[in-house]
């Protein structure tokens, strides 16, 4: 197709383009439209694999064969069981599916104007050389409407990108788990409300993050993803007409199971899309818990708890040679946002339909890669950014040296359980809004009418020192 068919088939294009002439960008890394094919190719790159138009035709283009397949073995009178070469032959349509052949569907499609049908005209050319698929030509796509094909392509799909992203997540989580076991007991102080507050461990601060992406990534392994073969309306109209005796729902369960999919029973047109959404809510509950940690690793790298590892050549500014900007964490929890846009609004419209079929939802479906890719680049820049890290021990113990007030909590909790009246009050009549320092809170402690026991353990406390069970809790994520 020409340039000048192009712009004058588009009046937007026509308008855009002062000289119709000109040919357009080729399409390449340097001017994909999306950056997922462009500056993030890269990380994108195993989800192309899953995602592409290319993987989708080739997963309807499986379906499409087991069907078939499946067809045969229930020796329909009109429908004698395939030999072995012929089931074979079938496989290797699907195995060996190349670039070249999704051309030559899309080529069909260009006539067709429908894509799963475009499909099921490519099987039946390619197959017309070999007598008993020839026969048998009829029964590919029989009784199937295009959704019957589509979910169970998308339901595969999904089920292969889910491993992509769980691969991400936990190597995430792995490293997550390293630093908190290295850096169990650590201390480092707290900040509830960005004040100093009782102190803990860096380790423990790991763990907590660890522990709630073991939740996340459980969740979202656990989601069952459905599909379904039931006709045009879910009710087997087309296969009942045909073969009244056959038990279609058992057979369609079983084809569906076989591909390692769990059967809706109750559908309208389409799949309802439940499991997705529960899937897509589950993968950005995961990565609201990476986007915690990327804000707070940003803020302890601020506060210089941690240094980042140089890389020889890397330019933090453009002017100010001194920085080393957290760019990773920063990177990932942009892309997290992108991914969670896209998972929340998948989520929110897939399962709604109108009546019993609308197509709204095809086009939103052609996007799952891209909320797919958008959460692997986070990923991978999170995990970029947790392998650059260096804990600076001597800003982390000036911190606590600096924090004595934080020792206000012991104190004060000594002195409720040995009956000092109002310790609470005391306390903050020393600390609040005041920095404190070790020589006032001594003196403080001294002066108490508690058992001497009890003061000495307090006088030898320091905030270093008081991170509770946190280096323990730290090691048991």
């Amino acid at each position: 197709m020409g340039a000048s068919h192009v712009v004058a088939s588009s009046p937007v294009l026509a308008a855009l383009h002062s000289d119709v002439s000109a040919a357009p960008l080729p399409l390449t890394a340097l001017t994909a439209l999306s950056p997922l094919d462009g500056r993030y190719g890269r990380a994108a790159a195993p989800l192309r694999e899953v995602f592409s138009e290319y993987a989708f035709m080739r997963a309807r283009l499986r379906v499409e064969v087991e069907w078939l397949i499946g067809l045969a073995r229930l020796r329909l009178p009109e429908l004698p069981e395939l030999p072995a070469s012929s089931v074979a032959r079938l496989h290797g349509l699907v195995e060996q599916f190349s670039l070249a052949d999704c051309d030559q569907i899309k080529a069909i499609e260009r006539d067709t104007n429908h894509d799963v049908k475009a499909v099921e005209y490519w099987v039946k050319r390619r197959t017309a050389d070999e007598p008993e698929l020839a026969r048998a030509s009829e029964f590919i796509h029989f009784a199937c409407t295009s959704e019957d094909i589509n979910n169970v392509a998308h339901g595969l799909m999904l089920r292969e990108g889910r491993g992509v992203l769980l691969h991400g997540l936990r190597a995430v989580h792995a490293k997550l788990r390293e630093l908190a076991h290295t850096h169990a007991a650590l201390p480092m102080l707290a900040r509830t409300h960005g004040q100093p507050a009782s102190p803990t461990t860096v380790g423990k601060e790991f763990a907590n993050v660890a522990v709630r992406l073991e939740r996340a990534i459980g969740a979202i392994e656990g989601v069952r993803l459905l599909a379904k073969m039931n006709g045009a309306v879910g009710n087997f109209n087309a296969h009942l007409a045909a073969y009244p005796q056959v038990d279609w729902e058992r057979f369609a369960r079983g084809l569906v199971e076989s591909l390692g999919l769990q059967f809706n029973s109750h559908t309208i047109q389409i799949e309802p899309h439940d499991a997705m959404a529960e899937l897509f809510d589950a993968l950005a509950r995961a990565n609201v818990v990476l986007l915690d940690l990327d804000r707070d690793l940003w803020g302890y790298i601020a506060l210089g708890y941690f240094r980042q590892k140089l890389k020889e050549g890397e330019v933090g500014s453009s002017t100010m040679p001194h920085k080393v900007n957290p760019i990773d964490f920063e990177n990932s929890e942009g892309n997290l946002g992108l991914a969670n846009a896209l998972l929340r609004h998948l989520a929110e419209k897939l399962p709604v339909s109108r009546w019993q079929r609308d197509l709204t939802d095809s086009t939103v479906l052609r996007n799952l890669g891209v909320a797919f890719g958008y959460s692997l680049i986070a990923y991978e820049a999170c995990l970029r950014g947790l392998h650059k890290l260096e804990v600076n021990a001597a800003a982390l113990a000036a911190d606590l040296d600096n924090a004595w007030e934080v020792l206000a909590e012991p104190v004060q909790t000594v002195m409720r359980r040995h009956g000092v009246p109002e310790p609470y009050e005391k306390l903050k009549a020393l600390t609040r809004g005041k920095g404190i320092t070790r020589e006032a809170l001594r003196e403080f402690v001294a002066a108490l009418d508690i058992p001497p026991a009890a003061r000495d353990d307090l006088l030898a406390l320091t905030p270093a020192g008081y991170i509770g069970k946190a280096a323990e809790l730290a090691r048991r994520c």
